[in-house]
C-alpha cells in the first residue's frame, strides 16, 4: 500500500510538470499568433527605399540595371533599362550626339540638349532631354509615352512608377469592404497594403477564392474575391492583323531599270497573293528612283483587281553601287532621306508592302544595314504596310553574303525571303547546280536554328531557271542562266536525264563540238521537292525567280502542293 502512494505522488508531480509546460507553450503560441497577427494586418513589410517600377502589373525592380530617376516631374530609365523592357535597338548615334530608339510603328531621335523630339519625321516639343549621369545615359520615358505606347504614373507616397502598355486588355473594379492586401495566398502572408471601401484597383487575376490586384498606392497583391465587385474591362487587348493570311505565294515580276511595267491586263497568275514588280532602284548619287509611270500604275491597278498584294522591289542593283550603299547605311541623315522617299511613293501608289532586295554590300556595313531595316520597319508599319527583306544563304562570301545580320533581320522585317538559288552563281568557275534540295535544307536550318528566325515568318525563293555550263577543253567554265520553259529545247533529243535523288533534280551531260555540256534541271519535279521543306518546317511561304521564266504549270502545281 505504502510503495502504490508513493508511486502516484510521482505521477502527480510529473502531471503538474506537463501541466506547466503545455501552458508555456500555449502562452508562447498565443503571443507569437499575436505577434504575426499584428505584423499580418497592421504592419506593411515592404515599405520601398528605393523607387520601383512596375511594368504591365509585373514588379521589374529586380531586374533594373540601373535606379529609376525622377527630376522635375519627369521620370527617366537608363538606355540599358529600354533597351532591356522596351527596345533592344535602342542605338546611340555619337555622329550627331542624339539617341535613336524604335517601338513598333514609332521611331523617336531625342538629344542631349534640346527639348525637342522627331517622332516619325515631325519634330515636337518636350520638356526633358537625354541627360548623361556617372557615365550612364538616361531618357525621359514620361516624354516617350507615345512612341512606347504606354500610360505612366508616378506613386510619390509609395515610391512607385506604374507603366501600362495600351494595348493590352486592363480590368479594374471596386473594393466593396475594407481589407489588407497580402503578399501571397498562403495563410500567413504579409501585408503589403490596404484597400478601403469603395476605392479602386486593377484586377490583375482571378485564382480560386483570390484575387490578385493592384492597389491604388501601386502595390501587387492578393484580396479575397468576395470583395472585389463591379469589374469592368477598361481597356481593350489591340490584336495584330497579318496583311496575308496563310501563306504567301510571291512572284517577282522583274524588268529593266529602263523598261516599263509589264501589261497583265485580262491575264491571272493562279494561287499567289503578292507581287513584287521593279518598281525602286537606287541611282549612283544615292537617291530613290521611281520606275512607276503610267503603266506601272495600271499594273498596281490590276494587282488589286485581282487581289494581289504589291509589294515592289527596292534594288541597289548596279556596277559601283557598293560605295553608294554604303555612304547611305553610314549616315543616320541618308538612312532617313531614304526612307522618307520610300514612304512617300507607298502612300503615293498605294502599295501594300517593299521588298529590299539589296545585294553586294560592304562586310563592315553589317550593322548599319540592320540599323536601315530597324528604323524603316516602324514607318511602314505606321501605314500598315509589310516589310520582306531578301537574303543569301549564309557563310558565303564577305559581299555576298557576311553582309547580312540574318538574327537581326528575321527578328525586325515582316518576312525574311532566303533566296535559295545560285549555289553555283554565273560566275563560278566549276558547274553545278542552281538549288540542290540538301543545300536548300540544310541551309534552311541555319536560318530556323542558328539565327532562330521564326519560321511562318521565313519564305523559301525557288528558281525558275537552271544553269547550262559549257567546259571547254582548255577548263574554261562558263554558266549561262536558261528559263525553266525553254530548259527541254536547250536539250538534244538523244540525251538521257538522269535523276539525283540527292539534289531531287534530272541531271543531263553531252558533247558538242570538243565542248561538255551539263545541266541541272530546274522543273516540276525538283519544284515539288522544294514546296515539300516549305511544309515540312512550316515556312512561311515561297517567292519565286522571276515572272515569265515559268512552265504553265508551275503556279497550279505551286496552289496544289503549298
Amino acid at each position: 500500500m505504502k510503495k502504490a502512494k508513493r508511486m502516484t505522488k510521482e505521477q502527480t508531480e510529473k502531471k503538474k510538470k506537463n501541466i506547466i509546460r503545455t501552458f508555456i507553450v500555449i502562452i508562447s503560441l498565443i503571443v507569437i499568433a499575436i505577434i504575426g497577427y499584428i505584423a499580418n494586418e497592421f504592419i506593411i513589410l515592404d515599405n520601398n527605399k528605393t523607387i520601383n517600377l512596375i511594368i504591365n502589373n509585373k514588379n521589374v525592380t529586380g531586374n533594373l540595371k540601373k535606379d529609376v530617376l525622377v527630376q522635375d516631374d519627369d521620370i527617366y530609365l537608363s538606355m540599358q533599362d529600354l533597351q532591356n523592357f522596351f527596345d533592344k535597338y535602342i542605338y546611340e548615334d555619337t555622329e550627331n550626339n542624339q539617341i535613336i530608339t524604335t517601338y513598333e510603328d514609332k521611331i523617336a531621335v531625342i538629344g542631349f540638349e534640346e527639348n525637342k523630339m522627331i517622332v516619325n519625321g515631325s519634330e515636337k516639343s518636350t520638356f526633358a532631354h537625354v541627360l548623361k549621369q556617372d557615365d550612364t545615359i538616361y531618357l525621359p520615358i514620361t516624354e516617350m509615352k507615345d512612341v512606347y505606347g504606354i500610360d505612366i504614373e508616378y506613386i510619390e507616397k509609395t515610391k512607385v512608377v506604374l507603366v501600362d502598355s495600351i494595348a493590352r486588355e486592363q480590368k479594374k473594379a471596386i473594393v466593396s469592404k475594407n481589407s489588407s492586401v497580402k503578399s501571397s495566398t498562403n495563410f500567413i502572408a504579409k501585408t503589403v497594403d490596404r484597400v478601403d471601401k469603395g476605392s479602386s484597383c486593377v484586377v490583375i487575376s482571378e485564382e480560386g477564392k483570390y484575387t490578385k490586384i493592384r492597389t491604388e498606392n501601386g502595390k501587387i497583391g492578393y484580396v479575397k474575391s468576395k470583395i472585389i465587385a463591379n469589374t469592368i474591362v477598361t481597356r481593350q487587348t489591340i490584336e495584330k492583323q497579318k496583311q496575308i493570311e496563310g501563306k504567301v505565294n510571291l512572284v517577282w515580276d522583274y524588268y529593266s531599270q529602263v523598261a516599263s511595267a509589264p501589261n497583265r491586263e485580262g491575264t491571272t497568275i493562279d494561287g499567289i497573293n503578292v507581287v513584287s514588280p521593279a518598281f525602286f532602284h537606287l541611282n549612283s548619287k544615292g537617291e530613290l528612283e521611281e520606275n512607276i509611270g503610267s503603266s506601272g500604275e495600271e499594273y498596281i491597278k490590276w494587282a488589286h483587281n485581282n487581289g494581289y498584294k504589291v509589294w515592289p522591289m527596292v534594288q541597289n542593283a548596279g556596277t559601283g553601287m557598293m560605295d553608294v550603299t554604303s555612304s547611305i547605311m553610314r549616315s543616320f541623315e541618308k538612312r532617313q532621306e531614304l526612307i522618307e522617299s520610300i514612304i512617300t511613293y507607298c502612300v503615293e501608289y498605294d502599295l501594300d508592302g517593299i521588298n529590299i532586295d539589296f545585294e553586294n554590300m560592304k562586310k563592315e556595313d553589317v550593322d548599319l544595314f540592320s540599323r536601315f531595316i530597324i528604323e524603316l520597319e516602324p514607318r511602314l508599319k505606321e501605314i500598315g504596310q509589310v516589310l520582306s527583306v531578301d537574303v543569301t544563304a549564309p557563310d558565303g562570301a564577305d559581299t555576298w553574303s557576311l553582309c547580312f545580320d540574318r538574327l537581326v533581320l528575321g527578328d525586325v522585317a515582316d518576312y525574311l525571303i532566303f533566296m535559295a538559288y545560285d549555289q553555283y552563281g554565273g560566275t563560278s568557275n566549276v558547274a553545278g547546280t542552281t538549288a540542290g534540295y540538301n543545300w536548300v535544307e540544310l541551309n534552311l536550318k541555319k536560318f530556323l536554328e542558328t539565327y532562330e528566325v521564326e519560321s511562318d515568318k521565313l519564305i523559301l525563293a525557288v528558281p525558275l531557271y537552271a544553269r547550262l555550263w559549257k567546259e571547254e577543253s582548255d577548263g574554261g567554265v562558263t554558266g549561262e542562266a536558261i528559263p525553266m520553259n525553254q530548259i527541254d529545247e536547250e536539250i538534244p533529243e538523244d540525251v538521257t536525264k538522269t535523276w539525283d535523288d540527292e539534289l531531287k533534280q534530272y541531271y543531263v551531260e553531252y558533247e558538242q563540238n570538243g565542248v561538255k555540256y551539263k545541266i541541272w534541271i530546274e522543273d516540276i519535279e525538283s519544284l515539288k521537292a522544294k514546296i515539300s521543306l516549305i511544309n515540312e518546317y512550316n515556312l512561311g511561304g515561297i517567292a519565286s525567280w522571276e515572272k515569265g521564266m515559268e512552265l504553265d504549270e508551275v503556279w497550279q502545281v505551286i496552289k496544289e502542293n503549298l
